[in-house]
C-alpha cells in the first residue's frame, strides 16, 4: 500500500470515530460549533512534491508541471471541438481582435496615441545626448510596396493536424493547426485572466469548464505521463489572478477535486508565488500577460489589497498595434490577416523578433522573416522598418494607441456579492460586528455602504488626501462610485499604474520597499531595453517627496536569471515545499462537506 493510500485509509477512520463522536453529542443534547475539520495528524507528514502538480493557467498559455520538475510543460491554452452535426456554422473565438476596435473614435484615438509616442521618443535623449531622428513611415514603405516574396520551397512542410480519426477534441499546438475545413469549433476558456463566458457557441459556464477540464486532463496525461485514474494519489497547486471572480475559483475547484479526482488543493494569488519564484521578500509585482496586466504590492507572503490593480490590456495589443504599424509601412505579406489564427501566430512572433524599447537603435534597418503554412510554399520575405518597431511596445505606456474604445479598461478588487454556501463571509462578519464596532466604524467604513472594495488607502489615492474623510457616508458613497467609474473608463499607462498601486500601499516605509524592488513577470515586456525604458519613466514620474526617501529604485526583469513567464509558476513549486503551507490544503471530503467556505478557512488571502 502506497504512502498516499495509508493516508487516505487513516482519514477515513478518523473520519468515522468523528461521526460517531457527533452522534453521541448530539444525543447527549450537546451543540457543536459547524467549522471545517481539522487536518488529521497523518497528513501533516512530508508531502512528497513529485506528487504535488501545480498549474498556472494563462489567457494564452498553459504552464503546468510537477513540483519537482525543472520546466513546466507549456502549451497554447486552446481546444478544438468536432462539430456534432455536418453543416454546422463554424466558430471560433479571436486570438488578437477583441470588442471596442471598431467604433468611430477607435482610428482617431490610434493616432492621437501614436502622436503621444512619438513625441516621447523625440523628447528623450539617446545615451549619446542626442535627440532621436524621427523615421516616418513613408520612407519605409516605398521599399516594402516593391518586395515580392521568394520561394524557398514548394511546400512548407507544414501540415494540418491529422483529425482522419475524428477526435471529439482536440488541444493545444494540434487545436492551433486544425483546418478549417474539417469542422472544428476552436475555443480559448480564458480571457483576459477569467473564464472566457460569452452568449455564442460553447460559451456557457458549463461549457468553458468542460474545455478546461479536457485541457488540462489531456495535457497531464500524455504530457507528464499521469493516468488521470491516478490523480487521487496527487495533489494541486493553482495559482489564480490577484482579482478574481470568486464564482468561477469555486467552480474550479468543485472541477479539480470533483470531476478529476485530486485529492487536495492549495489556491493561491500570482503576486504572491511570483516573489515566492524570485526570492524576494516584498515586491511590487507587475504580471504583463498576452491580454491583461495585473499589478499588485506583496509584503512577506501577503498581496495588499488596496494596491491590486488590473489593466485591460497585454501583450496581444502590442501585437495587434505592431500589425497595424506594419500596414502603415506597406507590410509586404498583404494578405495577413488578424481573423487568422496562423497569422496571429506569425505576427507575435515578428513582434518577439522586431519589437524592443531601446531608443538608441534608430533610422531605418532590412530585416527577413519567413511564412510556412500548411498547404502552401516557404516563402522568404524582406522588409525595411524604422521607428515601428520601438512604437508598438511604447503602447503599453501610451494605451490610447490600442484603439480600445467603450471597454472597461481598469478593474480595482469589488467585495463579494455573498454566496449561500458560505454564510459566514465578509457580510455576516460586519453584520454581527458589537454595536460599539458599528457606531465607530459606520461613519468612516466605506464597506458598510456598498459593494465595492475601495478601501482608505485607495479612496485617498482617487480622491485626493482628506477628501474622503470630509464627506457624509452617502455622499462619499456616490462620489466614489463617480470616480470609481471615471477610473475605470480609463487606460491607464503601465509607469503610471506603477505608481498608483504603490501609492496605495498604507505607510512610507512599505511604498519605500516597493519602490526599490519593482518585480517583472509574465512574457508582455520581455523587449531589449525594457528595464531601462521602464526605470527610466518610473524615476522621472514618481512624486519628489520620495525621491529623497528612495535610496534606490529598482526594476528586476530577469531574477535569478530566470525567464519572466516562469517565475509565478516556479513559486507555485516553492509554495509545495513550505513547511508553511501544510495547513493550506484543503482536501477532497472536506470540500465535499463544507464546499466554499473551506477557502475562506483555508486560502493564504482574504477570499
Amino acid at each position: 500500500m502506497t504512502q498516499a493510500e495509508r493516508e487516505q485509509e487513516n482519514g477515513k477512520e478518523r473520519e468515522k470515530e468523528r461521526e460517531k463522536e457527533k452522534d453521541k453529542d448530539q444525543q447527549r443534547g450537546v451543540k457543536r460549533p459547524i467549522v471545517p475539520a481539522s487536518i488529521p495528524e497523518s497528513l501533516q507528514e512530508q508531502i512528497q512534491t513529485n506528487f504535488v502538480v501545480v498549474i498556472h493557467p494563462g489567457s494564452r498559455t498553459l504552464r503546468i508541471g510537477r513540483a519537482t520538475d525543472t520546466l513546466p510543460v507549456s502549451v497554447p491554452h486552446v481546444i478544438a471541438r468536432k462539430h456534432k452535426q455536418s453543416g454546422q456554422p463554424k466558430h471560433e473565438d479571436p486570438w488578437l481582435l477583441r470588442d471596442g476596435l471598431n467604433k468611430p473614435e477607435s482610428n482617431e484615438q490610434r493616432q492621437n496615441g501614436l502622436k503621444m509616442v512619438e513625441q516621447a521618443i523625440w523628447s528623450k535623449k539617446m545615451s549619446t545626448g542626442l535627440r532621436r531622428t524621427p523615421v516616418s513611415a513613408e520612407q519605409a514603405r516605398s521599399y516594402n510596396r516593391q518586395v515580392r516574396p521568394a520561394v524557398l520551397d514548394s511546400s512548407s512542410r507544414l501540415k494540418w493536424t491529422n483529425t482522419g480519426q475524428q477526435p471529439q477534441y482536440l488541444v493545444g499546438d494540434e487545436a492551433v493547426y486544425v483546418s478549417p475545413s474539417d469542422g472544428y469549433d476552436v475555443h480559448w476558456p480564458l480571457v483576459r485572466g477569467h473564464l472566457n463566458v460569452h452568449p455564442g457557441p460553447g460559451g456557457s459556464l458549463t461549457a468553458v469548464l468542460a474545455d478546461l477540464e479536457a485541457i488540462w486532463g489531456h495535457v497531464i496525461n500524455k504530457q507528464l505521463e499521469i493516468p488521470l485514474k491516478d490523480l487521487k494519489y496527487y495533489r494541486c497547486i493553482l495559482l489564480v489572478p490577484d482579482i478574481y471572480n470568486r464564482q468561477h475559483i469555486k467552480e474550479m475547484v468543485n472541477m479539480l477535486l470533483l470531476n478529476m479526482g485530486f485529492s487536495a488543493i492549495i489556491v493561491h494569488q500570482e503576486s504572491v508565488c511570483a516573489t515566492f519564484g524570485s526570492g524576494l521578500s516584498s515586491a511590487c509585482v507587475v504580471d504583463v500577460g498576452d491580454q491583461k496586466t495585473s499589478l499588485c504590492c506583496v509584503e512577506d507572503g501577503v498581496s495588499h489589497r488596496n494596491s491590486r490593480l488590473c489593466l485591460s490590456y497585454g501583450g496581444a495589443d502590442v501585437t495587434r498595434t505592431f500589425f497595424w504599424l506594419l500596414q502603415r509601412a506597406g507590410f509586404p505579406y498583404r494578405e495577413c490577416q488578424l481573423s487568422n489564427r496562423l497569422d496571429c501566430q506569425l505576427l507575435q512572433q515578428l513582434k518577439e523578433l522586431f519589437c524592443h524599447l531601446n531608443q538608441d537603435i534608430s533610422g531605418l534597418q532590412d530585416h527577413e522573416f519567413r511564412t510556412r503554412f500548411p498547404e502552401a510554399p516557404a516563402l522568404l520575405y524582406h522588409i525595411r522598418l524604422g521607428d515601428e518597431k520601438l512604437q508598438a511596445p511604447m503602447g503599453l505606456f501610451y494605451p490610447t494607441t490600442f484603439g480600445i474604445v467603450g471597454q472597461k479598461m481598469t478593474s480595482l478588487p469589488y467585495r463579494s456579492q455573498g454566496d449561500p454556501e458560505d454564510p459566514h463571509d465578509e457580510h455576516y462578519l460586519l453584520g454581527t460586528q458589537s454595536k460599539q464596532d458599528q457606531v465607530t466604524a459606520e461613519p468612516s467604513d466605506p464597506h458598510s455602504q456598498g459593494e465595492m472594495e475601495l478601501g482608505p488607502a485607495q479612496a485617498e489615492c482617487l480622491m485626493g488626501p482628506g477628501e474622503a474623510e470630509e464627506q457624509q457616508p452617502s455622499a462619499l458613497l456616490s462620489r466614489k462610485s463617480a470616480i470609481m467609474g471615471q477610473f475605470e473608463s480609463k487606460a491607464l499607462g503601465l509607469d503610471k499604474a506603477i505608481l498608483h498601486s504603490i501609492d496605495c500601499c498604507a505607510s512610507d516605509e512599505t511604498k519605500r520597499k516597493m519602490y526599490s524592488s519593482i518585480l517583472v513577470v509574465g512574457g508582455g515586456l520581455m523587449f531589449h531595453g525594457a528595464q531601462e525604458f521602464l526605470l527610466h519613466r518610473i524615476i522621472n514620474k514618481m512624486p519628489p517627496s520620495f525621491r529623497r526617501l528612495v535610496d534606490n529604485v529598482e526594476v528586476i526583469t530577469r531574477p535569478k536569471d530566470m525567464d519572466p513567464w516562469l517565475i509565478s509558476w516556479k513559486g507555485g513549486a516553492v509554495l509545495a515545499c513550505l513547511d508553511t503551507s501544510q495547513e493550506m490544503w484543503i482536501h477532497q471530503r472536506e470540500w465535499q462537506r463544507f464546499g466554499v467556505r473551506m477557502l475562506r478557512e483555508r486560502a493564504a488571502f482574504v477570499w
